[in-house]
Parts: C-alpha cells; structure tokens; sequence
C-alpha cells in the first residue's frame, strides 16, 4: 500500500541519532536508511528487443512498469531517506537515483531546465505538523495513497509491480489533513497540484482523501480516493472543464495467522479527454482492475507467495494497449520466493510471470507476434 506511515515503519530504526534542545532535552530523532536492487530477468519468448514491455503501433507500451528488460542485468533503484521524528513534527526528505527512480517520477521533468533537473532525484519532500494527539497535516511531496503496492523493491512481496500500480497514480504535491478517531479507524483528506506532475497544468486542485479501518485485529482496510481536472490550458481547444479524472481505490489486507497473509487491491477509473496526448474534448472512459495476493512464511528466512490480477483497458484511455495500439485488457500471474540473507540486510527473490493480453502484443524472436510472454528471473534487494 502506498501509505507513508508504511514505509517508514519498514525504515526507520536502521540508523538513528537523538536531536537535543538548548536545555539538553531528547526532543526528536533523525533517522537514516535506504536500500539497492538489481535483477536479471529472462524472457520466454526471446524478443529480439529483449524487452517485456510488448508491442504498441502508438508509440509507447506498459506491459511492465519497472522490469522493462530482459536478458540482461539491471539495476532498480538506490535509496537513501532521512527523517527526523519528534512529539511535534515530523520531517522525511527521500532521494532516490537509478532507471526505476526516473520511471517513478513519472512527470516529474522540468522542461524549462532542458533534458530534467535535480527535482527528478526527489521521491519525496514534507513535513507533518502534529496539531494535537488526533490531528496532523502534511505539506510537500509525498508518495500517493492509492494502490496495494509501493515504488520500494523491499516493501513489496513481489519484485515486478501489478498493472494496477503501473497505471498510476505514484506521488502529489500538496496539502492533506488526517484525524485518527481511534486507532482502528482515521479518515485523511487533502489537495494536490494534479496527478503525477511536480507542476499544476491549470488553476483547478485535485481533491485526495482515504478512509482506514480496522474491523478485527490483523484485518486493515483502506478506502481511497482522487479526482482532478488534468486538462491544460496551454493547449489550444482543451478547456480546463474537459479532461475529469478520477480513481477509486479498495485495498485490503489480512494477516489470517502468523505465516499466512492474504491481500486485495480493485480500482476503478474515469478520464475525459486524452489529456496525456494534448488532445481535444472526448467523452468519458473509464479503466479498472483488481489484483489478488497471498503469501506463506515457511520460516523467517523464506515465504513463497503469488498475485493474480486482472487488469482492464478495453476503453483505450489508458497506455496498456494491444500491439495494434487498441484497448486491451490482461491476466497475469507472478509467482515469487522471498529469501532473507546477509544478516536480514539481503533479499533474494526469484520470480516467475506470466502476462496473458486480449489481443497479440508481444513479439518472439522469429519476428511473429504472441498474446502472452513468460519471465524468469531473480532480483536481489540490499537494505539498511
């Protein structure tokens, strides 16, 4: 889930320093982590491109989001995050470098700076005001809240990400508010510049909000939300009025006994006007998808766990397509193992796929076109 608190509980306490007052007094605590990944993944069908992304007449294609090549080793991403933590406020300042850092921050190029800025460099930026023990509010960059999974290789079971969390939203730059009722229930809202862009594209906000709650031990549920107007008033003959957006998002979780978890994420969206291409006025379409999780913990050095999901885009609104550049939609099943070594700092986890489109979209070596691909492969996480 991309939830902050998540990753920071996942973080935090790797390397700490308490911060003191004029009086001496502990008044908070810095905190430093981070991590490394890199992976080799191969790929069935032997593409001549040793890509996994597939075909698309349209240009672009986003079969997979992170894991692009195969045949090759790679790198993901390296992290480093400092936060500081106190009673009063709290204050994260997250860098992340590499190929999944730059595919992360989607949007996030600074055109009048040429070719991309350090603001590229920048997972997230924001302080939280802690107003009383129930109320707090946070500014800045911040990782969005929508969605199972999260950009960190060692937060998500799985290594390659759902189609789900390749549609996006990743981060929003903003304003949001949360009230804890108890600590089994909270309702977060908040305004943000559009989705996935470190500039607004026009005058209009998009509204977040989230609603948690815990019916029983073990079992979370979050109820999340986005909608914004992405449309650009740069772009001749697009009003503001004619590119809606709009996501709802389920994801829950239940840890049914100590080695055996189960989650669940389904969305669904609406978009009008091709708003990604700078294109004109168009009706309404919309885009959903659920994916299924499950993991086992054998030991606490090894779990095996598997995700099938299914992803719709028939619409065409979305960047999923067929290789003929038309709507399409995908099955798709990872089978993951996940290996803890090195001290606890080293995750190993080898990885099976299998993508199943609607339509053909992936080449094979002789140059003829298939509906599905397989990948086999291992990432290895390091962590601190």
């Amino acid at each position: 889930m991309k939830k902050i608190f998540l990753l920071a509980a996942c973080f935090m306490g790797a390397f700490s320093v308490k911060a003191q007052d004029s009086t001496g007094t502990d008044s908070g605590k810095f905190t430093f982590s981070g991590y490394m990944d890199t992976y080799y993944f191969g790929n069935f069908n032997n593409p001549k491109s040793q890509s996994n992304m597939g075909l698309n007449a349209l240009g672009s294609s986003n079969a997979r989001a992170f894991d692009q090549k195969s045949g090759q080793f790679g790198i993901g991403l390296i992290q480093a995050k400092a936060a500081y933590s106190s009673d009063k406020v709290d204050a994260v300042m997250d860098l992340a470098f590499g190929p999944f850092a730059d595919l992360g921050n989607y949007g996030n190029n600074v055109a009048f700076l040429g070719a991309g800025s350090t603001s590229l460099a920048i997972k997230q930026a924001y302080v939280t005001l802690k107003a009383t023990s129930k109320l707090s509010f946070t500014a800045g960059q911040f990782g969005t809240h929508i969605g199972y999974e999260v950009i960190d290789a060692p937060v998500n079971f799985n290594y390659s990400l759902s189609n789900l969390f390749n549609n996006g939203p990743f981060y929003h730059i903003g304003l949001k508010g949360q009230y804890s009722f108890s600590d089994k229930a909270y309702l977060m809202l908040g305004v943000v510049n559009n989705v996935d862009n470190i500039f607004d594209n026009n005058k209009k906000k998009g509204l977040i909000g989230q609603f948690f709650f815990s019916p029983v031990s073990g079992w979370n549920v979050y109820l999340n939300a986005i909608a914004s107007n992405e449309a650009s008033q740069d772009v001749t003959g697009v009003k503001a009025d004619d590119a809606s957006y709009a996501l709802f998002d389920l994801t829950t979780t239940y840890q049914i006994t100590s080695k055996f978890y189960v989650g669940l994420n389904a969305a669904t969206g609406s978009q009008k006007g091709d708003y990604q291409n700078a294109g004109g006025p168009a009706e309404k379409k919309t885009w959903g998808g659920f994916a299924l999780y499950t993991n086992y913990a054998f030991s606490d050095k090894f779990a095996l766990g598997a995700r099938y999901e299914s992803f719709d885009n028939k619409s065409g609104v979305r960047a999923l397509t067929d290789a003929a550049g038309n709507g399409a939609s995908v099955n798709s099943i990872t089978f993951t193992g996940n290996i803890t070594t090195g001290g606890g700092h080293v995750l190993l986890k080898p990885e099976l796929r299998i993508d199943s489109y609607s339509a053909n979209k992936f080449e094979k070596n002789d140059g003829s076109l298939t509906k599905s691909q397989a990948t086999l492969g291992m990432a290895a996480i390091f962590k601190f």
